[in-house]
C-alpha cells in the first residue's frame, strides 16, 4: 500500500507540475484596455463626429493601446509613439492588410489600387512600378522641371489676382497646382486651368471623397443595417465616385489618342505600359490596377499637400513674426530677382522646419488607413484577435505632451536645434510619422515631402500675405474626413515681393 500511495502522489505531483507549465506557456492575456462597448454600436458614441480627437480624448483614460468595438468591428488604436512602434515595426507582417468595406470597395476598384489592396503580388508590383517610374529619387529627378513648371504657373497666377486686388482661395488654386503636376507626369496632360469650372469641381469631387471615406459608415461597422444605406453614405460615395471614374476614365481616353505626339517623350503611363512587369504570380497589372493606381495619384497627391500647405500659410498668419523669418531666410539664401528652385531647399533649414511643424500639428491623414490583423498575436503584453482593425492616431502622437513642449503651439523652432532637430517624419523616427511607417507607409512620402517644401517656399518667398479687407478673426477649426481639412477654406490677398519678371511677367 505505501509503495501505491508513493507512486500515486509522484504521479498526481507530476501531473500538476506538468499542468501549471502548460497553463502558463498557454497563459490567457488580456484584451488592451478600452470603453464601455454599447449592443450594436459599440463604442461609437464615445467618439463623435472627429474620430482622431474623440478617440485622442479616450486614450488619456485607457492608455496608449486601446480597444473597442466600432459597431461589430474589433478595433485596436495605437496613440503614442512606442505603441506605433509596436505595431508598425515589431509586428509589421502581421497589419500589413486592409480591411475592405463599402467604402473603400467604391474608391479602389474593389481594392484593386494600391492604397486599398492586400500585402500581396499585385500591391508589391504597383509599388514596385511607382517607385520605379514616379517616387524613386530617379524618377523624382525626371520630373523635376514639371513640379517647376507649375510652381511658377502658380505664382504667375497669384501676381495677376494681385494686380486684380482679388482675394484667393487658397486651397481651390493648391489642389489645381497639385493635379497638374500628377497629370502632366502620368498622362502628359494639364489637367485644369487654375480659373477654369473642372478645377472648381475636381476640387469638390476629392473633398468630398474623402470627407466620405474618413465618415463612420453605420452600413460597414454594423452590417446588419447595411441595406438600409441610413445615412446615404453609399449612394453617395458611389455618385462621386461614378464622377471620378468619369473624369479619369476621360483623361486616360485622351491620353491614348495622343500616343504618336510623345514619341521620345514618354510619361508615367507610357512607361507602365511598356515595362510590362511582371508580380511574383507571374501576372502583370490589369486595366483596373492601372485605373486605381492613377486614381490614388489624383486622391491622394493633391488634397493633401494643399492641405498642410494651407494650415502652414494659416499658421504663419496666426504668427506674423514666423513669416517674416522664413522670408528673410529666402532672401538671404536665393535672393529677391529670382523665385525659389527646389535646389534651394536644403539651405533653407528655417522652411523645413515649418514643413515639419505643419506636417507634425496638422498631419494630412490623422488617423491611419486601417490596418487588418491576419491572425491573433501578442503585444505588448495584450492579446490582439485575429481579423482586427488597427487604427494609429498620427493626430494623438503628433500632440503627445510626453514628447512634445507645449503640443498645441505651432513652433518651428523646436526642430531647428536639439534632438528634436534629428527627427525625420519619413517613417523611421515615430514621434513623427506623417506619411505612416512600415511596410504600408506611404508610397509617395518623398514626392509628397519636396511637394510641400517647394510650393509653400515659392508662396512665402514671392508674396506678402493678408487677410482680405474686412476679415478680422482667422478660423482655425478642423473640418470631418479621412484628412484633416480647415473647416473654413483659407481665403488670402497676396502682394509681390519680387521684380514682375520672376513671376515670368514681361
Amino acid at each position: 500500500m505505501s509503495i501505491f500511495l508513493i507512486a500515486t502522489l509522484f504521479l498526481s505531483l507530476s501531473l500538476h507540475l506538468l499542468l501549471r507549465r502548460f497553463r502558463r506557456r498557454r497563459r490567457i492575456l488580456p484584451l488592451p484596455p478600452g470603453p464601455l462597448n454599447f449592443p450594436i454600436v459599440g463604442a461609437l458614441p464615445f467618439i463623435g463626429s472627429m474620430p482622431h480627437s474623440g478617440l485622442a480624448l479616450l486614450s488619456r483614460r485607457y492608455g496608449p493601446i486601446m480597444f473597442l468595438k466600432m459597431g461589430i468591428r474589433q478595433v485596436v488604436v495605437a496613440s503614442s509613439s512606442s505603441a506605433a512602434r509596436s505595431f508598425l515595426k515589431t509586428h509589421d507582417s502581421r497589419f500589413s492588410d486592409r480591411p475592405l468595406d463599402i467604402i473603400s470597395k467604391q474608391v479602389s476598384y474593389n481594392g484593386q489600387n494600391m492604397v486599398f489592396a492586400d500585402y500581396g503580388p499585385k500591391w508589391k508590383l504597383l509599388r514596385k512600378v511607382s517607385n520605379l517610374h514616379l517616387f524613386g529619387p530617379k524618377a523624382m529627378s525626371r520630373w523635376a522641371d514639371v513640379r517647376r513648371d507649375e510652381a511658377f504657373s502658380m505664382s504667375h497666377f497669384l501676381k495677376k489676382q494681385s494686380d486684380s486686388k482679388n482675394p484667393v482661395l487658397l486651397s481651390n488654386l493648391l489642389v489645381c497646382s497639385m493635379a497638374n503636376v500628377i497629370g502632366r507626369i502620368s498622362m502628359s496632360k494639364r489637367v485644369f486651368d487654375e480659373e477654369g469650372k473642372e478645377a472648381k469641381e475636381f476640387k469638390e469631387i476629392i473633398k468630398e471623397l474623402l470627407v466620405g471615406q474618413g465618415a463612420s459608415n453605420i452600413g460597414d461597422l454594423v452590417p446588419a443595417m447595411r441595406w438600409l444605406d441610413p445615412q446615404g453614405a453609399r449612394k453617395k460615395l458611389l455618385g462621386l465616385n461614378q464622377r471620378f471614374v468619369r473624369m479619369i476614365s476621360k483623361f486616360l481616353a485622351e491620353h491614348g489618342e495622343s500616343r504618336g505626339e510623345r514619341e521620345g517623350n514618354p510619361d508615367l503611363l507610357d512607361l507602365i505600359v511598356a515595362d510590362k512587369i511582371a508580380g511574383d504570380d507571374g501576372e502583370g497589372l490589369s486595366e483596373e490596377n492601372i485605373k486605381g493606381f492613377i486614381s490614388d495619384l489624383f486622391v491622394a497627391g493633391t488634397d493633401t499637400s494643399a492641405m498642410v500647405i494651407e494650415w502652414a500659410m494659416a499658421e504663419m498668419l496666426k504668427n506674423p513674426a514666423i513669416l517674416r523669418r522664413v522670408q528673410e531666410e529666402t532672401d538671404r539664401i536665393v535672393g529677391r530677382d529670382r523665385l525659389l528652385e527646389e535646389s534651394d531647399i536644403p539651405n533653407l533649414p528655417y522652411l523645413q522646419a515649418i514643413c515639419k511643424e505643419a506636417l507634425r500639428k496638422h498631419p494630412p491623414t490623422p488617423l491611419s488607413i486601417p490596418h487588418y490583423a491576419s491572425e491573433p498575436c501578442e503585444v505588448e503584453g495584450y492579446h490582439i484577435p485575429g481579423k482586427t482593425w488597427l487604427l494609429v492616431n498620427i493626430w494623438a502622437i503628433g500632440r503627445d505632451p510626453e514628447v512634445w513642449e507645449k503640443p498645441l503651439e505651432f513652433d518651428p523652432e523646436r526642430f531647428m536645434e536639439g534632438k528634436m532637430a534629428r527627427i525625420d517624419p519619413m517613417g523611421n523616427d515615430f514621434e513623427l510619422i506623417p506619411f505612416g511607417a512600415g511596410r504600408r507607409i506611404c508610397a509617395g512620402k518623398l514626392m509628397g515631402m519636396v511637394m510641400v517644401q517647394y510650393f509653400l517656399g515659392v508662396l512665402v518667398q514671392g508674396f506678402d500675405w493678408s487677410l482680405p479687407e474686412g476679415v478680422v478673426e482667422l478660423d482655425m477649426e478642423e473640418g470631418p474626413g479621412l484628412v484633416l481639412p480647415k473647416a473654413v477654406p483659407l481665403l488670402v490677398t497676396a502682394r509681390p515681393r519680387l521684380p514682375a519678371a520672376a513671376y515670368g511677367v514681361v
